[in-house]
């Protein structure tokens, strides 16, 4: 999580991060409610082959309790997207400064964790645009396409790239270089209608378009769109909260009636 963390989830250790700069735009969900961000503490360069070792020990997890393939997590303003991005990284030296030295880790997390599972079996998951979590970048356009290109050489499963911004704060197309640049398989995501979906994997500017909020809300999504009916609003009152509500009570679309 990096500096996405609070010490009442860590054991009351304090987050760490690329930079001692803390989350100011959101809150965090914790035991006792939603509280501010702490700042967090920078990481020394000594303590990032440890942070290394856990995403590789992660992944031999996964691939021990049975799963398929892993996503490594590079987006919404988390570990390796703070290290990518210029706004959350302030740091000098091999891990700050120009995008070369800033996308290290992530280049040394995903060498590690195709060296568990196959580089075929290792997609990964990046959101340039989302302002989540504090988070930006003075170049996000020329950082994607930059990425999009040296990524080629890991042949990862796919590359699943958000193009937008939860908060709708910062703009531009990250598809368009993105697909330009890019080799392997391509997944967009973010506000696609079933409509548009269709549309970009037609023309081939996608090979695929990932859903997540609508899932949330429409238990029978792919249907749905097959068939071009309406959908469930989702409600992100009860994103994170527990119990059935907001959970398994959104109803399935059955014709001109719907049943939960």
């Amino acid at each position: 999580g990096g500096r996405a963390c609070h010490p009442d989830l860590n054991g009351d250790a304090q987050p760490v991060a690329p930079s001692a700069i803390a989350i100011t735009s959101d809150m965090v969900h914790t035991p006792k409610g939603k509280v501010a961000y702490v700042v967090p503490r920078a990481l020394r360069d000594d303590e990032l082959p440890g942070i290394v070792a856990g995403f590789k020990q992660a992944a031999e997890n996964a691939k021990a309790a049975g799963f398929d393939g892993v996503e490594v997590h590079g987006a919404n303003g988390y570990l390796l997207d703070e290290f990518l991005r210029d706004g959350s990284n302030q740091r000098s030296g091999p891990y700050g400064g120009p995008r070369e030295n800033r996308a290290r880790l992530l280049f040394e997390v995903l060498e590690a964790t195709c060296a568990v599972w196959g580089s075929e079996r290792v997609g990964l998951r990046l959101s340039p645009l989302n302002s989540f979590n504090s988070m930006s970048d003075s170049d996000p356009v020329g950082l994607t396409t930059w990425l999009a290109g040296e990524l080629n050489r890991y042949n990862l499963a796919y590359l699943h790239l958000m193009r937008g911004d939860f908060k709708g704060l910062q703009k531009g197309d990250v598809m368009t270089p993105a697909r330009a640049a890019y080799k392997g398989v391509l997944i967009g995501n973010m506000g696609y209608s079933g409509a548009e979906a269709a549309q970009a994997v037609a023309s081939g500017q996608l090979d695929a378009v990932a859903f997540g909020v609508p899932f949330l809300a429409n238990p029978d999504l792919p249907e749905r769109l097959r068939q071009g009916a309406p959908l469930n609003k989702a409600n992100p009152a009860t994103f994170y909260t527990e119990g059935p509500v907001g959970y398994t009570d959104y109803p399935r679309w059955q014709g001109e009636a719907q049943t939960a």
